[in-house]
């Protein structure tokens, strides 16, 4: 199941990685883009250039959303003036027509692309083989990045909702854009496409860091062609690299060329496949735990130890199932499911057919 989101996150976030590059050059494609990437990549891509670019990437996110949250902030409780507004709004627009104005059923609806928003918090596993005290640093991580979550994600929603009546939200236009432009900063716009851009950004290192590490690992433990497992003098596997960027940018020409049937499909696979990876690993939670037990050792001696178990795997598992579940009642996004489980059985079936081939 890494395998697979591995694979289909890389079309949609390591393509990003070279929007710029490529693009400008789509009428004519430059075929040395994707080698002089990959050859810099050769050079590069360890984890401390990965942890390098990822803390300076997401360094301008947070100090925007923080920022962001407190102008909003500001403007809430009336210290700054807004668009609209004679007296401060305070909580008037969450609460006026309720919490659900247009039903419960939109919650579910939207998980599917909350799920694809939240995606990449399990590469915290994905670095820990490489990681010189994960003992340490991975608990650590585990614990800020939550906090991190509620702070920035709820935050930044709450100050959303409190500003923006419901009825004026909506994807024309960025609601962080929305908001500033009320408040009345220049070229709020701008500005948030730029954070917007590094955001993307991010997103590309981190998915092309992962996916290049998905296919060396599975590879290095002989679940597929031993030639992905193969690495450079400086420790990159090389050849899952390019095949990852190859992904990446065939994802990215397919926004262009066929942006409502293959982008689409890799759009609606990728959001939902991640969620199968977090059932996949909640239920290796449960099943290590048991093992764990059975072989006579003691759960005090783990250095990481989830939390109210085993209802927190249980509830991960449960919720992920009912977002895909639940999906189906949603004309939009049906056809992710429909999408997905083909291909989940395709994967699957491939996977035990060179199993089986490899054995002989």
């Amino acid at each position: 199941m890494v395998n697979l989101d591995g694979g289909f996150r890389v079309g949609i976030y390591g393509g990003w990685a070279h929007y710029a590059p490529v693009v400008s050059k789509y009428a004519g494609v430059d075929l040395e883009c994707p080698i002089y990437d990959s050859h810099f990549f050769n050079k590069r891509l360890s984890v401390r250039f990965f942890a390098e670019a990822e803390f300076w990437f997401s360094s301008i996110k947070v100090v925007a959303i923080v920022i962001f949250i407190i102008i909003g902030i500001l403007a809430i409780t009336g210290v700054i003036p807004i668009k609209g507004y004679a007296h401060a709004p305070g909580l008037h627009n969450l609460t006026a027509n309720g919490w659900f104005p247009t039903g419960f059923k939109g919650v579910f609806t939207t998980m599917l692309t909350v799920n694809f928003a939240f995606s990449g918090t399990e590469l915290i596993g994905v670095t820990a083989g490489e990681t010189k005290d994960p003992g340490k640093t991975l608990p650590k991580a585990i614990h800020t990045t939550l906090w991190r979550l509620v702070l920035f994600f709820v935050g930044s929603i709450f100050v959303m909702a409190c500003l923006i009546p419901y009825q004026q939200a909506g994807v024309t236009q960025s609601p962080f854009a929305l908001v500033l432009n009320h408040i009345g900063l220049p070229f709020a716009g701008d500005l948030m496409n730029f954070v917007v851009l590094t955001a993307i950004l991010s997103a590309a290192n981190s998915g092309l860091y992962a996916s290049t590490r998905m296919l060396w690992s599975v590879a290095n433990e002989h679940m597929m062609p031993q030639a992905l497992s193969r690495t450079t003098h400086h420790g990159v596997p090389f050849i899952a690299l390019v095949i990852s960027m190859i992904g990446g940018l065939l994802a990215l020409f397919s926004s262009v060329i066929a942006a409502s049937t293959v982008y689409l499909v890799l759009v609606s696979v990728s959001g939902l496949a991640v969620v199968f990876v977090w059932m996949a690993i909640a239920i290796c939670q449960l099943i290590f735990r048991k093992k764990y037990v059975a072989s006579g050792k003691k759960v005090s001696d783990l250095v990481f130890k989830t939390p109210w178990y085993p209802f927190i795997p249980w509830f991960a598992f449960i919720g992920s199932l009912l977002s895909c579940v639940l999906i189906v009642f949603d004309d939009a996004q049906r056809p992710a499911l429909f999408y997905t489980l083909p291909i989940v059985v395709v994967c699957y079936v491939g996977y035990g057919l060179y199993m089986k081939l490899s054995r002989k």
